[in-house]
C-alpha cells in the first residue's frame, strides 16, 4: 500500500521548489551571483529607515549651519524621513565628534567637519580624541570659500605688496588677528609669513565681530576674512578688501585682485571648506546613496543662490580627488605649524 503521507510531502516539496524556481527566474529571489548583488544593494534600498541626524560643531546661525540645514531639507524631501541638524559647538569640535562617535554606526548619524578638524588638528595636537583614518569616511565637500586680505577703508596699504614691504622693513611689528590659535585665518596668516619671509605678530580676539571691528578702526594692520565674516563691514564701507587668496578673482567681487595680482606671492591660497563624513565601514551602497543625494541637493538652483549670499563656492570632486586634496592640505598645514612651532596641547 502506498504511503500517502510521504507522497503528499514530496508533492508539497516539489511545489515549493517549483515556486521558488519561478520566483528566482522572475528575479524576485536571489540565485548565485544575483544573491550577492541583492545583498549589496539592499542596504541602500532600505536606507534610511528612521530619522537621520546631521551633527555639526558649528553654532546656529552661521554660514556652515545654514548649509547643513539646506542639506537636511533636501535629504528629508528625497528620503521621506526627517533629517535634523544637531548643533554641538565648542571644545574645538570635540563635543560634536564625540556625539558622532557614540551615535548610530549605520549611516543614520552623519557629521560635518571642516579643514581644521581634518587637516590641521593632526599637527596641532599631539593626541586627538579621534582618528580620522579609523573613525570617519569623508564622503564629499559641501563648499569652499577663499579668504580676503582685509584692511581699514582708510588704510595706508593699497596692495598686498605694500603689506609685505612694511612687514620686511619692520620685523615683528606689523600685526594681524584671528579668533583663536589654529583656525584657518591664523594658519593662513602663518602661511603668508612663510611664503613672504616676514615676521608678524598674531593678536587673538574672542569673537569675529571684535576682530574685524579692530581692523576697521585701524587697531590691527590686517586680517584674513571670508565674505561671510568680513563682508558685512566691507559692504558698510568700514573695511576694504585688498586681495583674495585664490587662484582667480571672486565672482562676487570682480574688482578685488588676487594676491599675485596685488604684489604678493604667486599661487598663494587660503581656503576654507566643510565636508560630510560618515562612520567608517558603512556598506558602499549606503555611502554612495548619501553622497549621490547630497550632491543632487547641492546642485539645485536655490542652494547655489544661497551659496552666493554666504560667499561660498561649489566644490564638486570625486572621492579619490578629495582624499588627495585633504592629504595635500594636511601636509601644507603640518609644514607651517611645525615651522611656526604652534601647538594646542
Amino acid at each position: 500500500m502506498k504511503n500517502t503521507t510521504t507522497t503528499t510531502s514530496r508533492t508539497a516539496r516539489r511545489s515549493v521548489a517549483l515556486a521558488a524556481l519561478a520566483l528566482a527566474t522572475a528575479g524576485l529571489l536571489p540565485t548565485g551571483a544575483s544573491a550577492q548583488q541583492q545583498q549589496q544593494q539592499q542596504p541602500a534600498q532600505a536606507f534610511p529607515t528612521k530619522p537621520v541626524r546631521i551633527i555639526t560643531p558649528f553654532p546656529v546661525g552661521g554660514g556652515p549651519d545654514g548649509v547643513a540645514r539646506l542639506v537636511a531639507d533636501k535629504l528629508s524631501r528625497a528620503w521621506g524621513q526627517p533629517v535634523v541638524v544637531e548643533n554641538r559647538p565648542g571644545g574645538n569640535g570635540f563635543i560634536a565628534i564625540d556625539a558622532f562617535k557614540r551615535g548610530a554606526k549605520d549611516g543614520h548619524d552623519i557629521i560635518v567637519l571642516d579643514n581644521v578638524h581634518l587637516a590641521a588638528y593632526p599637527a596641532l595636537f599631539k593626541k586627538l580624541p579621534y582618528d580620522s583614518a579609523k573613525d570617519f569616511d569623508t564622503l564629499l565637500p559641501l563648499f569652499k570659500t577663499y579668504f580676503f586680505f582685509t584692511v581699514a577703508t582708510n588704510s595706508k596699504y593699497k596692495t598686498v605688496g605694500d603689506l609685505i614691504a612694511d612687514a620686511k622693513a619692520n620685523p615683528g611689528k606689523l600685526d594681524y588677528g584671528s579668533w583663536s590659535v589654529g583656525n584657518p585665518v591664523h594658519l593662513g596668516s602663518e602661511l603668508f609669513e612663510s611664503a613672504t619671509g616676514t615676521q608678524m605678530e598674531h593678536i587673538i580676539y574672542k569673537e569675529t565681530t571684535q576682530l574685524y571691528t579692530s581692523v576697521a578702526t585701524g587697531e590691527l594692520a590686517f586680517a584674513l576674512g571670508s565674505s561671510a565674516t568680513a563682508g558685512p563691514l566691507q559692504r558698510a564701507n568700514k573695511l576694504r578688501f585688498l586681495a583674495v587668496a585664490a587662484p582667480q578673482r571672486n565672482a562676487g567681487f570682480p574688482d578685488v585682485p588676487t594676491v599675485a595680482e596685488s604684489g604678493g606671492p604667486k599661487g598663494f591660497e587660503v581656503i576654507g571648506w566643510n565636508a560630510i563624513a560618515v562612520p567608517k565601514g558603512l556598506p558602499a551602497s549606503v555611502t554612495e546613496k548619501i553622497k549621490r543625494d547630497i550632491e543632487k541637493g547641492l546642485a539645485e538652483p536655490d542652494v547655489l543662490e544661497k551659496f552666493k549670499s554666504f560667499g561660498y563656492e561649489p566644490f564638486p570632486t570625486t572621492r579619490p580627488q578629495f582624499d588627495q586634496f585633504v592629504a595635500s592640505e594636511t601636509q601644507r598645514f603640518g609644514d607651517v605649524i611645525k615651522k611656526a612651532n604652534v601647538s594646542l596641547d
